[in-house]
């Protein structure tokens, strides 16, 4: 089964990432049960999430649920089996020098797909994406190859490619979909209305190579959820905390100036934020984070369940995504991770190296310019 127009993702309910409340297991579990009775077929899980633990309370709540009535999409990358955590940058990735040997890649992605797969109670992933690639992970034939065989297996129907976690990667990405695009199924990347850049800037090459989007972080933090508003205080420890300072009140004014299009259609802010994606090309199916904010009064997560799940067919005209985009234009508004002229002559990091001429030359193709500095 492939994916459907929402996606539930793990990360939701503050139990694995931290963003408001964290619902304790039977409710994180019903909020599974009620996002599949009300519609939402596909599930997001990443087995470093919780150490294995999203994996295996992901499974818990799909127990006795028809297999083939659900989409499960499985990422995996971060080695937290051999690999130390480097406090909050998390596991290595399991391609980082010193863990695994070029040769050894098949070996351990077999071992994390099926160790996966057997916390979240099933035989195979109906899509399976590389989580958060460092440099290796987007250029290598030998990580991708490793990869198709995990297909030929059977342990997934399909493969995609999650870059991540913060913003950025637009070059690696393009590049990896003009390499590896025939084994490519799906790539999740970072897009909503008040964030069209840089993601806007991968649409048309994964059109070109027919591979589907699935967009992240299509709630801005919570924004179009209609629950965080000027002068919101977020928990202690909350990601959301690290953002800027003054972006909530910035966003606030925003979805003021896009909330007429909302009522246009008869659509929540959080609607209008899935349909403005969906109404672009290649963008298949949204994942928000579903949050319950921390404060008294706030709205149930249930509630956005349901909002979701009841997302109605309808598109944007390509003049009202392209006033929305202007409304929440954000281009050069954060420093982006990958490729970038900021680390030249520096060593490759997990998530920053050296842009290289190959890497400008896939700028050039798609007119994107030659100065990457961000």
């Amino acid at each position: 089964m492939d994916l459907t127009t929402t996606a539930f993702g793990s990360w939701s309910g503050g139990r694995f990432m931290h963003f408001g409340e964290a619902l304790d297991d039977e409710r994180y579990i019903q909020l599974v049960h009620r996002s599949y009775e009300k519609g939402t077929r596909t599930f997001v899980t990443a087995d470093v999430y919780g150490g294995g633990r999203a994996d295996t309370l992901l499974g818990e709540a799909l127990k006795g649920i028809d297999r083939s009535t659900y989409s499960l999409v499985g990422l995996i990358g971060h080695d937290f089996y051999g690999g130390l955590r480097a406090g909050a940058k998390g596991y290595p990735r399991f391609t980082e020098p010193g863990l695994h040997k070029p040769e050894e890649y098949l070996n351990y992605l077999t071992m994390a797909t099926e160790k996966s797969l057997e916390r979240c109670g099933t035989g195979k992933f109906d899509l399976l994406m590389l989580h958060n690639p460092d440099n290796t992970g987007y250029s290598s034939p030998i990580v991708w190859e490793a990869l198709k065989a995990l297909k030929t297996r059977g342990l997934t129907d399909r493969l995609g490619i999650a870059p991540g976690p913060a913003n950025g990667f637009t070059l690696d990405i393009i590049q990896s979909f003009e390499r590896f695009g025939e084994l490519m199924d799906w790539a999740m990347i970072i897009l909503n209305p008040f964030e069209p850049w840089p993601g806007q800037h991968v649409l048309a090459a994964a059109k070109k190579h027919d591979i589907k989007l699935l967009a992240r972080v299509v709630d801005y933090g919570g924004i179009f959820h209609d629950d965080v508003k000027p002068g919101h205080k977020f928990k202690d420890g909350d990601h959301r905390s690290f953002r800027p300072a003054g972006w909530v009140e910035h966003g606030y004014e925003k979805l003021e100036k896009v909330r007429p299009f909302a009522e246009k259609y008869g659509l929540t802010p959080l609607q209008l934020s899935a349909i403005w994606n969906l109404s672009q090309e290649p963008v298949k199916s949204v994942v928000p984070t579903l949050i319950q904010e921390a404060y008294e009064g706030a709205r149930s997560i249930e509630s956005k369940v349901d909002e979701l799940a009841a997302l109605p067919d309808i598109r944007l005209t390509a003049e009202e995504v392209s006033e929305i985009a202007k409304i929440g234009d954000n281009t050069g508004c954060m420093t982006l991770k990958g490729a970038s002229e900021r680390h030249l002559g520096q060593d490759a990091r997990p998530d920053e190296w050296p842009v290289r001429e190959d890497l400008l030359a896939v700028a050039s193709r798609w007119g994107l310019g030659q100065k990457w500095a961000w």
